[in-house]
């Protein structure tokens, strides 16, 4: 087993297993089209999901730059037992499974044992959704099998009793995609839940990427187009980053002014992976994962 340290930012588009949904959620080329078999399937229904599911992912021959994925139930239950045989048997290569309800790395080993002698390229993603996994971010992030995580502010919510409004999650928030940078983990926000609201979902999706989220998971492909707007620089920061890069190269490295900016290293640095964001058009794949 190898070490898994890269999944996919950008856009993951979340749908339920439904004939029908992955062909459309490919048809909006996010980053990831995951299937659904938690939340979105009643108990009643789990085992039809999960073999429509399957069914499904295994039929898809190619889907371009979009990284295909499923969301498995938590591994501490039985459908979520289930699950994991259910895709080792299945033998799926290059495919994100995201983990809900994690609250230590080994629960991550555990599901990378049982697939790794069937399943090749799977990136397993942990989804941070309860106070327990805030408090062990640090032991979470240390699995070697950890390709990426995901904050579930809802559930998040409801643990803690706390509203779900912008303040409320600073805390939450910050911290997942503070720790995932420095883990060099992608970490993907939680998807705005308001259909109608599209500018509600652009004022979440920028504070997610200025908080220092990689990508934001969205429940309707109609979410997709404001995502990937709130996550690429603005005219104004890629001038003003050309201005800082431009400045500090003429300098030689050392200290200089752009502008009304005093620009360092850390500044320059920053400034450059604006310019690399700016110019990059390509969409991630899965990398690493169960060899």
């Amino acid at each position: 087993m190898t070490t898994a340290r890269t999944a996919p930012d950008g856009t993951w588009l979340i749908t339920p297993p439904w004939d029908g949904r992955l062909e459309a959620a490919l048809r909006a080329e996010p980053d990831v089209a995951l299937l659904d078999l938690e939340d979105s399937v009643l108990p009643r229904d789990k085992d039809t999901a999960r073999a429509a599911a399957l069914a499904q992912l295994r039929a898809v021959p190619v889907h371009g730059a979009t990284a295909l994925g499923l969301r498995v139930n938590a591994p501490g239950t039985v459908h979520g037992l289930k699950d994991l045989v259910a895709v080792a048997d299945a033998a799926l290569h290059d495919t994100v499974v995201l983990v809900p309800k994690v609250e230590s790395a080994r629960e991550l080993d555990l599901v990378a044992q049982v697939l790794q002698e069937t399943s090749t390229g799977v990136c397993i993603c942990a989804l941070i959704e309860t106070p327990r996994a805030l408090l062990r971010l640090d032991d979470i992030f240390a699995s070697p099998v950890l390709g990426g995580v995901v904050f579930g502010a809802a559930d998040y919510a409801a643990a803690t009793g706390c509203r779900r409004t912008s303040s409320s999650l600073w805390w939450a928030r910050s911290s997942i995609a503070a720790v995932a940078a420095a883990n060099g983990i992608p970490s993907i926000d939680s998807p705005y839940l308001d259909l109608g609201d599209p500018e509600g979902l652009r004022r979440d999706a920028q504070e997610a990427r200025d908080l220092g989220f990689t990508g934001k998971g969205a429940v309707h492909p109609d979410q997709l187009p404001l995502i990937r707007s709130a996550f690429l620089p603005t005219d104004e920061e890629v001038a003003q980053a050309h201005a800082v890069v431009t400045a500090a190269d003429r300098a030689g490295g050392q200290m200089v002014r752009a502008g009304r900016q005093l620009v360092g290293p850390p500044l320059v640095v920053a400034a450059r992976a604006v310019l690399d964001g700016a110019g990059d058009h390509t969409k991630p794949s899965v990398h690493g994962g169960i060899q």
